[in-house]
């Protein structure tokens, strides 16, 4: 698997540079699938179509919760800030991180956007005990400055993303800041973002959930390659290179 991995990205990293208006297709059609799929492992009830329609059109659907359309717009712009980070060959701050989660949030909870949680947190059907208000700045610092050693391969990205879900530093919208977090270090490494598909939501939280209490890192890495391998050939494809 990751030797195909390697070789997809060499393929794709040989057609760059890309025409403007290839990036912008390709960053819409992301924009949807990554907004949809990681709403949606969270709850959110927008269909795929539904989701295109809030975000290329600008407006509502029809019986849907305004809560609904505001994650959808929130990732969106989350989205345009972690491209814009991974244009950049600059460290992550801890910033960075708490931006996204700003722009995630900001229009559904502003008091609690960008901000670590002052208060205990649990994850429904977990056995993790988060670590408490007061211990997260000194595990963000830590985590940020492990981040900014660690060499750049696909396990780092997916670790990151453990990593962060662990800490659990947020109120609510961990998993989508760990998603964007993860994918903007894979587009830092010539990769196109993943996409984790709601219809994978068991596969990938029992998955994590034995990374994180027993250190089964190994189907957890595996789970996340094929996400990596299926966006590859996606890319590839919509680039005639398949």
């Amino acid at each position: 698997m990751r030797e195909l991995v390697a070789a997809k990205r060499a393929k794709l990293y040989g057609l760059r540079p890309l025409a403007p208006g290839t990036i912008s297709a390709l960053d819409a059609w992301y924009d949807v699938e990554l907004t949809y799929t990681s709403n949606a492992l969270e709850g959110n009830t927008l269909t795929r179509s539904e989701t295109a329609i809030v975000l290329e059109k600008g407006i509502t659907v029809s019986g849907k919760p305004l809560k609904d359309h505001l994650e959808a717009t929130g990732h969106r712009d989350a989205l345009r800030y972690m491209r814009e980070l991974a244009k950049v060959n600059e460290s992550l701050l801890e910033s960075d991180i708490r931006n996204l989660h700003r722009l995630i949030l900001g229009a559904i909870d502003p008091e609690e956007a960008g901000k670590y949680s002052s208060h205990e947190r649990t994850i429904t059907g977990s056995s993790i005990v988060l670590p408490g208000p007061h211990e997260i700045p000194a595990l963000m610092q830590e985590f940020v400055v492990e981040l900014n050693i660690t060499p750049d391969t696909p396990e780092k990205a997916f670790n990151a993303h453990e990593r962060l879900v662990s800490i659990h530093p947020f109120s609510d919208g961990n998993g989508r800041t760990a998603r964007l977090l993860m994918n903007l270090l894979l587009l830092r490494q010539g990769f196109p973002p993943l996409a984790i598909l709601p219809e994978d939501r068991r596969t990938y939280h029992d998955r994590l959930e034995a990374f994180r209490v027993q250190n089964e890192r190994e189907e957890y890495h595996e789970f996340l390659y094929q996400r990596l391998l299926t966006s590859l050939e996606r890319t590839l494809t919509v680039l005639h290179a398949e």
